[in-house]
């Protein structure tokens, strides 16, 4: 059974009551725009003529984007360098009302940045420049003073790792210890690379292929129906012991969700995307929008539906994207084909 209008529309008018913080890594995302119409003499690769340049926040502060396109108030933690591309991810998080008292900027860090080449609304190659920083004990202490003044103020968190370095176990113990103080969901969207140690996680939101890397499984291959999938099941068993968590959401893609629960058989969320055009920051919305709902009193299910439904806005849309409380209920209403 779906989540329905009414539903969402009380949630919804609980956002705006709700800050998230998001600790992670803190990222740049560029789009250039083309048309293509030959092949480079050079070697075999389209030409692309640039007709426009975006940029906008990446990684975790695209998570904290989409909190705000929900509604909610978002604050971010997390590290950018006294760069160029630094600055303009903090006036672009400024401007969208994210708090940025807790994104720390230090010389000798390079801000990540990952730059798209789209031609033809098909994405060409992606550039990523990168340079995973060395903390001093002094800056690490300074993060870590700042973090917990924020985690104060939170009604929820989201662990967003991409395995840049901002997630260190101190961190992690620092926030798993406050957020069961003070009783606030805690979100974990993984990376596969992962090394540190969770427990007591509220729903982690891995993809298939981050699931099986992180239970150190090998994938046979995905079934049309996930429920019967053994070696998924599996995998989701390992995580939920390994991580302590109280719910998993393991994204499919077209597939949908992979649902599981503390002393409940496993679930499916089918996709509630209609046309898929870009599946650039869908992973962020899942994370954003399933923990907004579960600090505004959501149950696991509902706020699951409620972020496959804001998935399904997402990928419809070319670009790094987020989806608004409007989007999700036009999008409720539009009969699937």
């Amino acid at each position: 059974m779906g989540i329905t209008q009414k539903r969402v529309k009380e949630l919804v008018r609980l956002f705006p009551r709700r800050r998230i913080l998001v600790v992670g890594d803190l990222m740049l995302d560029r789009f250039v725009y083309g048309s293509v119409d030959r092949i480079s003499p050079e070697a075999p690769v389209p030409v692309v003529k640039v007709q426009q340049e975006s940029a906008m926040p990446g990684g975790a502060s695209n998570v904290a984007c989409n909190i705000r396109a929900l509604g909610g108030r978002a604050a971010v933690a997390g590290m950018i360098g006294k760069d160029a591309h630094g600055i303009e991810l903090r006036w672009l998080l400024t401007h969208t009302d994210v708090d940025v008292e807790c994104a720390m900027m230090f010389a000798g860090a390079n801000t990540t940045v990952k730059e798209r080449i789209i031609a033809e609304r098909q994405q060409v190659v992606r550039v990523d420049f990168e340079r995973k920083p060395t903390w001093t004990r002094r800056q690490t202490d300074t993060f870590l003073a700042m973090l917990a003044l924020e985690l104060d103020c939170a009604d929820g968190v989201i662990l967003e790792d991409y395995g840049k370095g901002v997630l260190s176990q101190p961190v992690v113990d620092l926030v798993m210890q406050v957020a069961a103080r003070r009783k606030i969901p805690v979100g974990l969207d993984p990376t596969e690379r992962n090394t540190i140690s969770f427990s007591g996680i509220t729903v982690a939101t891995p993809n298939r292929k981050e699931a099986f890397a992180l239970a150190g499984q090998t994938d046979p291959g995905q079934k049309e129906n996930p429920l019967k999938d053994p070696p998924l099941r599996k995998v989701g068993e390992i995580l939920m012991d390994k991580w302590g968590l109280q719910h998993l959401a393991i994204t499919l893609g077209p597939h949908g969700m992979y649902l599981m629960s503390r002393g409940r058989p496993p679930r499916h969320a089918p996709t509630r995307a209609r046309e898929v055009f870009d599946v650039s920051g869908a992973g962020d919305t899942v994370i954003a929008t399933c923990t907004m709902a579960l600090a505004a009193g959501a149950t696991f299910m509902e706020s699951v539906k409620l972020a496959n439904i804001a998935a399904g806005v997402v990928i419809g849309k070319i670009g790094t994207a987020s989806c608004t409380p409007d989007e999700l209920l036009a999008h409720m209403r539009t009969p699937r084909k």
